[in-house]
């Protein structure tokens, strides 16, 4: 019913909307994808959260100088490297009533310090949704995993697990070779 768009995605997004993103990351292959995607989330009445504010940086590096900045105010030569304070309360106001929440990567470069904000509130978030109000928090993919496990939140979530590409895919309705293999013995 919901999509959060962060991390390096969002940049893609934003430049579909026709806003400067700065030396941020961008998929330039993926900017019609996303277009369809806004488009069609549109017509189906889903709703897709994009960041407000974004943490921008100079370099991309842990001592970087750094602003908070509107989404549609990404200065030229900086890129965005996580989701700004504003950002992270939308997402805790718009997944409150949710009762089952996927998360499939980080919300920024959390390995960095000065970028790990926006990851580990939204952990956090998820974290507290489980354990206050029982929601299911499925939790997939490397680096959601160890952004988890690095919060000290991974207890708190219903279900962890590495495979984020393969955990997609059988959403999806794909069948994984592992689990084929498995039923044909």
């Amino acid at each position: 019913e919901k999509i959060i768009i962060g991390g390096g995605m969002v940049f893609t997004f934003l430049k579909a909307k026709g806003l400067n993103v700065g030396t941020s990351l961008v998929e330039d292959d993926f900017v019609d994808t996303a277009k369809e995607v806004m488009a069609k989330a549109e017509k189906l009445g889903k709703t897709i959260l994009l960041p407000s504010d974004i943490i921008v940086a100079d370099a991309f590096a842990p001592d970087a100088n750094t602003q908070v900045v509107a989404a549609d105010a990404i200065p030229d030569g900086w890129m965005g490297l996580d989701n700004g304070p504003a950002t992270t309360a939308e997402q805790k106001e718009f997944l409150s009533d949710c009762k089952t929440v996927i998360m499939n990567g980080p919300m920024g470069v959390f390995e960095f310090e000065a970028f790990s904000k926006g990851t580990f509130g939204i952990v956090d978030i998820l974290a507290d949704l489980t354990k206050e109000k029982g929601a299911i928090t499925i939790i997939g993919g490397g680096d959601s995993v160890a952004a988890c496990e690095q919060s000290g939140r991974a207890g708190d979530m219903s279900h962890i697990s590495t495979g984020g590409g393969a955990s997609l895919e059988l959403m999806e309705g794909k069948v994984l070779p592992g689990v084929a293999a498995l039923a044909d013995k």
